[in-house]
């Protein structure tokens, strides 16, 4: 692939075609079914996939036959699912069977609105300041169609052969992709049997080059609820006869998190961190320095619970942690009486290490916070849901090189290698699913970028490098031995 070629291709179908089509999207408050349950009523999300749907059937024609369809299963969030017949020679791959594909993935519902946002921006509000594109899910994770077929096109424009690609946008990430399964069985004969899996919807350390994903936590999210009372007493009469709800609710809390530390006490919670993802860790670290934790925006005064950068990062990518996210039953300060309140609700979300199993870590929380309620206190842990997390297979001789050229070609810099501290749980299902495949999981959510908080935004610079890399990837894959 002709670089400087590629570079001029690529940049001009961003500023021209992407950007414009992103600036309509950041506009449309699609968001994600767990946060909008009325989603198919009020029509955001159709609004979203048939801006998408558009804009690449109008981009089809030079891709060699490519066909799109918006698939919708009863009572799911739609998806869309564009099929890019192979192109060119056969490359190496000879022996390969006819259903082999690369599956590029993201999705393009969003999270919701956050407050925080900076005076002009907003997370409807599109707000292109310098190289950077301020508006929720342009980052998380609209730009992902766009790139994966700028890539292809970038290919077709010289010729580049590459083999069959399915791009697959989904809906429902944001609420953990529960609808996702039912369509990967309902696509699997077009789906075939991936050789490479590229994903969108992660991070990256820094601006200056290519991050690699190498695992994912998993997570559980639940609500607990501690209830002492009928209803709300005199503080003054009850205080010292009634335990206060808020705190069991501590209490109770502390059976899982050290309040101290931060550290997850149930040791079936952690798990032995494999040799070679400690010492990836200590790598990026070392590339990272202080933006380990410096892309925090911290109060003044305020330091991260570690000096040791490589334990920060081990922290949020191998071990277990807890937020707790929201509550309920604390009435505003203007409306807070001398009042013992009666029930307290917490929000808990968990992340987990990527190779836990998330059922039986919910099981564990479960029984946990619920056995023996302190005092007998009415105390119930509703779990909205769980997922595994993702720890990626080796690369290949083939892939591991093909990321080494295109990383000095677009960045400039080698690829550097970290797990990141979400989940995604597609990985997890296509990783089990597929465990033969190659996975390519990267994105441009880097410092202060801030995905699902105020102030997200979209490096464009980043994602149009990122863009090459896809394309440049996609050629070797091609040409990789059989």
């Amino acid at each position: 692939m002709d670089q400087a070629r590629a570079e001029s291709f690529i940049g001009r179908r961003w500023d021209e075609e992407i950007i414009p089509a992103l600036i309509d999207y950041i506009r449309i408050p699609n968001k994600s079914p767990a946060f909008d349950p009325d989603w198919a009523a009020h029509g955001h999300m159709d609004q979203a996939v048939a801006l998408f749907a558009d804009w690449a059937r109008a981009r089809l024609g030079p891709l060699g036959g490519a066909r799109l369809e918006v698939v919708r299963l009863q009572g799911r969030t739609p998806v869309i699912v564009i099929e890019v017949p192979a192109s060119g020679d056969s490359g190496g791959g000879d022996a390969r069977s006819s259903d082999e594909c690369v599956l590029l993935y993201g999705h393009l519902d969003k999270q919701p609105e956050m407050t925080g946002w900076t005076e002009g921006r907003g997370p409807w509000t599109p707000t292109l300041e310098g190289d950077r594109l301020f508006g929720r899910g342009g980052a998380d994770d609209g730009y992902a169609m766009f790139a994966a077929l700028t890539a292809l096109a970038a290919l077709h424009d010289q010729g580049v052969a590459h083999a069959r690609c399915l791009v697959l946008i989904e809906a429902c990430e944001e609420s953990g992709s529960f609808d996702l399964p039912f369509y990967v069985d309902h696509l699997a004969a077009r789906l075939g049997r991936p050789s490479l899996v590229v994903c969108l919807d992660s991070g990256c350390g820094t601006y200056d080059r290519l991050w690699l994903t190498t695992s994912l936590r998993g997570m559980l999210s639940g609500t607990l609820t501690v209830r002492v009372l009928a209803e709300g007493v005199h503080s003054g009469d009850a205080s010292g006869v009634v335990p206060t709800s808020f705190r069991l609710l501590r209490l109770l809390l502390s059976r899982l998190e050290d309040e101290a530390t931060g550290a997850i006490g149930p040791a079936a919670l952690s798990i032995e961190i494999p040799p070679a993802r400690v010492d990836q860790a200590r790598r990026a670290a070392a590339v990272l320095g202080a933006a380990v934790h410096a892309k925090f925006p911290f109060v003044p005064g305020m330091v991260p619970v570690s000096a040791d950068l490589a334990e920060l990062v081990l922290n949020r990518t191998w071990r277990p942690q807890l937020a707790i996210t929201g509550i309920a039953g604390l009435p505003d300060i203007p409306d807070a009486g001398n009042v013992l309140l009666p029930t307290v609700t917490a929000k808990l979300s968990l992340r987990l290490p990527p190779t836990l199993d998330g059922a039986k870590a919910a099981s564990l929380v479960s029984a946990l916070l619920q056995a023996e309620p302190p005092y007998g206190a009415a105390v119930s842990f509703t779990l909205d849901g769980s997922a595994d997390g993702w720890n990626a297979p080796a690369l290949a001789p083939w892939l591991e090189g093909a990321l080494e050229s295109a990383a000095a070609a677009a960045f400039g810099a080698p690829p550097a290698f970290m797990g990141e501290g979400g989940s995604i749980p597609f990985m997890a299902m296509l990783g089990a699913r597929f465990p033969a495949a190659q996975f390519v999981v990267t994105g441009v959510l880097g410092p202060h970028s801030n995905a699902h908080g105020p102030n997200e935004f979209l490096d464009i610079p980043t994602a149009k490098r990122l863009t090459r890399v896809i394309a440049q990837v996609l050629a070797d894959h091609h040409r990789r031995p059989a």
